[in-house]
């Protein structure tokens, strides 16, 4: 009898399969002795859309809404269906004892495969595989520790529950506002309240008025410090900050104490998902998806790190029998790692190890595999000389450093001179001293040796990738894997836009959270859903409560915009008038460039806003021509001389040149060749001579 085995992707089924001795390679599967590895394509099944469940939705109206089907149901997505086929089959093979759930070790891997036990009716025992690294020892030791599936339905429960409240949420109450308001208006659970972050931050800027005020700086010696005050902007004249120097300048100041501390900072902790998507972007501009898809082949393709989707910066403490082989693997990375393998590869950073705080995975980390430098790209090389990095760092010993401050007092005003002296500077080596030149003593005299400074508050920021991240992180706004494409599907859905100061709201974005209910726009909500997901997975919650109070919810939000009285602006609206119907143009950016599509849901009318640019050259001035499309077709012309021609058929495309044709050409681009020069004349005649 034999294991059926599902992993997601068929490079994961691909390495399994080599692991588990499946070396019969079929179109659909591999296998083996005692194993089938099969795989999905990411998802193969999703759940109903509402036209699949009653006819009455299949059109937008707002009578129809809310729509709260008993059962939503699952479907198979059209174009992999012929992947599914194939697994039933395997399933239904009477050799087939067992199936093993190999995808993702996540909500949604659980999920992938779920859905599809569940579509081909699979009646026989299920385990799961559980791994946070996909090199050969962790598949081996994975397959002889598998456990049964029960284990984790509460995982499956509380996936299929965020499932199906992002589509009671988002489907409801998108129909209810693209049709009250006649535009494409996308809603979301998630991504609502993720747009407001980025607005909330616009308006921040957009109310900001630049303050002039005054610091007042004490020089003794080569150093300086600044007055002490609650309010740092408080000195908004001149004249008051020149009636306070005044004041002090009366007599002398008096060194109040002088402190000595000695401060330990620990290594910071490795990286979960969402701080190393914040850091790549800071460092190197990189999108929270590419980030993601960076760590994703590293784990996947090259197997050197561990599972990227985790939301942990912490490690279970059975790992501590992995740490010095996984600094063999990364040996040759820097000169330290030896010193930290001749002293035995002791993890000074103790706290790291705490199985309390380490949920589905454990944080990011480098596997025992050695890496192939020469296969990696160069971001993909960044992003492992990230995750080896504050890897390394927890071997490193404390940064210790010595902390003095030396507090001078004006009458009541203060000044706190702050000196460091390296003790050890363990994990941070960039860190310098900053030595006194002051030898400073309790009682000592001060001159009052003042300057007064006139500075301009700062804007705050626009948010960027990485800022976004971490406030999405802060109120619990999706997942570390959902992160980045929540972001994507609010560019995408031209709600947001990417632009070289960061992230900001389009118009119509700006209007949908206008129109849209305020208990969607504010984050408490949806991070009060995230919550009740998360303890669904660790049965804390029932998922049933949950989908009734989202039900409940939905009732409420499509209610909402029913009666509301906002009024919308559709900014993509042009001046344009459709040809064929009369209506006004709309402009929509599409991967192929903007193009204008007709406002009437009657009229199908499109065409680019901007001629498309051909490979084809004119043939006057060489130049690539555009593509226009004209009442009788589309033509080819140049933007540069006028010059027009039409468009070959694929016929006369593949039509071959006429021996006429062929020499009139010949003719043409002889008579086109510049004329012999004189140094190539006389080499000729001397070459003739011979």
């Amino acid at each position: 009898m034999k294991q059926l085995i599902l992993a997601e992707k068929p490079s994961v089924a691909k390495d399994l399969s080599k692991v588990l001795g499946a070396n019969q390679k079929h179109k659909n599967y591999y296998e083996g002795p005692k194993v089938i590895v099969t795989w999905a394509l990411g998802h193969l099944l999703g759940l109903k859309m509402p036209e699949d469940i009653n006819k009455e939705w299949q059109s937008w109206q707002m009578e129809t809404l809310p729509m709260i089907p008993k059962n939503i149901g699952i479907k198979p997505l059209p174009k992999t269906g012929h992947q599914l086929k194939a697994i039933k089959q395997l399933a239904q093979r009477k050799d087939v004892s067992e199936a093993v759930i190999a995808t993702d070790a996540g909500r949604e891997g659980e999920l992938v495969a779920r859905w599809i036990l569940e579509w081909v009716r699979f009646d026989k025992p299920v385990k799961r595989l559980w791994i946070s690294s996909q090199t050969d020892k962790a598949i081996k030791t994975g397959f002889a520790q598998l456990k049964p599936a029960q284990q984790y339905d509460t995982l499956y429960q509380s996936a299929i529950a965020r499932a199906k409240a992002d589509w009671l949420v988002g489907l409801n109450v998108t129909r209810a506002l693209t049709v009250k308001y006649q535009d494409n208006l996308s809603a979301g659970r998630v991504q609502t309240p993720t747009l407001a972050l980025v607005r909330q931050q616009e308006q921040q800027i957009e109310k900001f008025r630049p303050q002039t005020y005054y610091v007042i700086e004490l020089a003794v010696g080569e150093e300086q410090a600044r007055l002490v005050q609650k309010n740092p902007y408080a000195l908004r004249e001149h004249e008051q900050a020149q009636q306070l120097v005044n004041k002090m300048s009366q007599k002398n100041g008096r060194v109040m104490q002088v402190v000595e501390k000695t401060k330990t900072e620990s290594a910071p902790l490795p990286y979960d998902l969402t701080e190393i998507q914040r850091e790549a972007n800071q460092r190197y501009g990189f999108s929270a998806k590419k980030t993601l898809s960076l760590v994703q082949s590293l784990y996947e393709t090259h197997k050197i790190v561990t599972y990227p989707r985790t939301d942990s910066k912490y490690l279970t403490t059975d790992m501590k029998a992995t740490m010095k082989e996984r600094l063999q693997a990364v040996s040759d990375f820097a000169p330290e790692v030896k010193t930290y393998l001749k002293s035995g590869a002791v993890v000074q950073q103790k706290a790291v190890f705490n199985d309390a705080k380490v949920s589905d995975h454990h944080a990011l980390l480098p596997t025992e595999q050695k890496p192939n430098y020469a296969k990696l790209t160069s971001d993909e090389q960044r992003i492992y000389n990230m995750i080896v990095t504050r890897f390394l760092m927890l071997f490193a010993l404390p940064h210790k450093k010595i902390q003095q401050k030396a507090t001078v007092a004006f009458d009541t005003e203060q000044f706190i001179f702050t000196q460091n002296k390296i003790v050890e500077a363990g994990w941070k080596t960039t860190e310098e001293n900053k030595t006194s030149t002051i030898n400073w003593q309790e009682g000592m005299s001060v001159a009052p040796n003042f300057a007064i400074k006139k500075e301009l508050t700062s804007p705050p920021k626009p948010l960027n990738e990485g800022t976004l991240l971490g406030k999405m992180e802060k109120f619990s706004l999706g997942t570390p894997a959902t992160r980045a494409e929540i972001i994507e599907k609010l560019i995408k859905s031209e709600l947001m836009e990417r632009t070289p100061s960061g992230l900001q709201v389009s118009p119509k974005g700006k209007q949908l959270l206008e129109l849209v209910n305020p208990s969607l726009v504010t984050p408490e909500l949806t991070e009060k859903w995230e919550k009740q997901l998360e303890a669904i997975a660790k049965g804390q919650f029932s998922s049933g409560a949950f989908l009734q109070q989202i039900e409940n919810d939905t009732k409420q939000l499509v209610k909402e915009v029913k009666h509301s009285e906002q009024k919308y602006q559709d900014f993509s609206l042009t001046q344009k008038k459709c040809p064929e119907c009369g209506e006004l143009l709309r402009e929509k950016n599409t991967r192929d460039g903007k193009i204008y599509v007709c406002s009437s849901n009657d009229c199908n009318y499109r065409r680019r806003k901007d001629p498309k640019l051909s490979n084809h050259r004119c043939p006057q001035c060489h130049k690539k021509m555009e593509i226009i499309e004209g009442k009788n077709g589309a033509y080819f012309r140049c933007k540069f001389d006028g010059t027009t021609e039409k468009i070959p058929t694929k016929k006369e495309q593949k039509k071959k040149m006429t021996k006429h044709e062929e020499r009139r050409l010949m003719k043409k681009y002889s008579q086109e060749e510049p004329q012999e020069s004189p140094l190539a004349a006389a080499l000729k005649a001397a070459m003739e001579k011979k």
